[in-house]
C-alpha cells in the first residue's frame, strides 16, 4: 500500500437502525479508511435517515434486492484500491478491524476472511457454514471454517477477477471460490467481532432457511462456470 492508495469500506444494510451508527462510528476511527459507504438494501425503518446524518456515502436502493445486489452496486460505484466489507451489526474493536486490514494491506494475503469465535446459540448455522465449507471444498480443494463471514477485505485485482457474484446471500460463498479459483490466496484472520446472532425461532430459522437455498443455488451454477 502506498501513500496515494484509497480504501473504500462498503457496508449492505437492511433494517439495521439499531446498529449502524455504533458501526459507522467505529470505522470512522480507522484511519486507513478513506471512505465509508451504506447501501441501503430498500430497508423499511429508519437506517437511511440514520445513515443520512452520520457524514458518510448513502447509496439508498428502492427495494430489497438481496445482500449480493446491494454489494454489487457499491463495488461499480466506488473507485478503490483496497476494499473493506463489513456488515451493518458489526460490534468490534479498531485494532479487531486492523488485524483484517494489514495483512492485505502489506500484501501478505490477496484477501482477508474475518474467522469469529463460536456462537454461543447455532441458530440453524450449522448445516448452513457445513453446506458452505463443503462447497468451497469441492469446488478448490481448500478448507475454509470462514466462507460464510461477511467481514472481508479484497485487494482491486481479486474484485476484477471475479466473474460471477449472485444477488442473494450466496455472495460469500462464491466470492470464496472465485478468488481462489483465480489464484489468489485467502487468509483467515482469528478476531474477537460480533454481530446479531440468529435466534432459535421461526424468524431466526427462516432466515437460515434462505441462506442454505441462496448457497445450495449458487453452487450449482458455480458447477456450470468455469
Amino acid at each position: 500500500m502506498n501513500s496515494k492508495s484509497k480504501v473504500v469500506c462498503l457496508i449492505p444494510t437492511y433494517n439495521e437502525e439499531k446498529n449502524i451508527e455504533n458501526t459507522i462510528k467505529l470505522l470512522k476511527k480507522v484511519k486507513e479508511i478513506n471512505k465509508i459507504t451504506v447501501i441501503d438494501d430498500g430497508s423499511i425503518d429508519n437506517t437511511a435517515k440514520i445513515v443520512s446524518k452520520l457524514g458518510v456515502n448513502l447509496i439508498k436502493l428502492n427495494k430489497n434486492k438481496g445482500k449480493g445486489y446491494a454489494l454489487k452496486t457499491g463495488m461499480l460505484e466506488e473507485d478503490f484500491d483496497y476494499l473493506v466489507l463489513v456488515d451493518g451489526d458489526l460490534k468490534c474493536t479498531i485494532n479487531e478491524l486492523k488485524k483484517l486490514l494489514y495483512p492485505v494491506l502489506n500484501n501478505q494475503a490477496d484477501v482477508t476472511i474475518a474467522k469469529f469465535p463460536k456462537p454461543k446459540s447455532k441458530g440453524g448455522i450449522g448445516l448452513v457454514k457445513s453446506l458452505a465449507k463443503i462447497g468451497v471444498y469441492i469446488f478448490t480443494k481448500k478448507k475454509l471454517d470462514a466462507s460464510l463471514s461477511g467481514q472481508r477485505v479484497y485487494k482491486r485485482e481479486v474484485i476484477d477477477k471475479i466473474s460471477y457474484i449472485p444477488n442473494n446471500f450466496g455472495i460469500d460463498v462464491a466470492m470464496t471460490i472465485n478468488t481462489l479459483r483465480c489464484g489468489f490466496n485467502i487468509k483467515e484472520i482469528p478476531v474477537n467481532m460480533k454481530h446479531r446472532e440468529t435466534k432459535r425461532n421461526i424468524k431466526g430459522f427462516l432466515h437460515r432457511g434462505k441462506q442454505f437455498i441462496d448457497i445450495l443455488n449458487t453452487l450449482v451454477k458455480l458447477s456450470f462456470r468455469r
